[in-house]
């Protein structure tokens, strides 16, 4: 077994971020670097939804795998790709004609 992973870990969990989050140990360890940096994105298409919560939560799942798995330091790095000159606003986002107003609703 890996240096890199836990002494304590006879078993490593057949559930899928703690297969990917041993991978990451791997490469880890090969690299030499004492921390793992996870990074995630997602592009909005509109209105949060499902899709944009798994993006960020797979992510994590693997991050707190590997640091079961590991004990070792790391590091999330979420981003938002909202400056997609080449993509249109999509139609269910509000816009402000839509919003009612305030002084509307006194």
């Amino acid at each position: 077994m890996s240096a890199t992973l836990r002494n304590d870990a006879i078993a490593i969990p057949k559930a899928w971020p703690f297969e990917e989050a041993a991978k990451v140990a791997r490469r880890l360890e090969a690299s030499g670097k004492g921390h793992a940096l996870f990074e995630t994105g997602y592009g909005p298409s509109g209105l949060p939804h499902i899709g944009t919560f798994g993006e960020v939560a797979r992510t994590t799942w693997v991050r707190n795998a590997f640091s079961h798995l590991t004990g070792l330091p790391s590091r999330l790095l979420a981003f938002s790709d909202d400056m997609d000159g080449l993509r249109k606003v999509p139609d269910n986002v509000p816009t402000e004609t839509s919003w009612p107003s305030i002084s509307a609703s006194r």
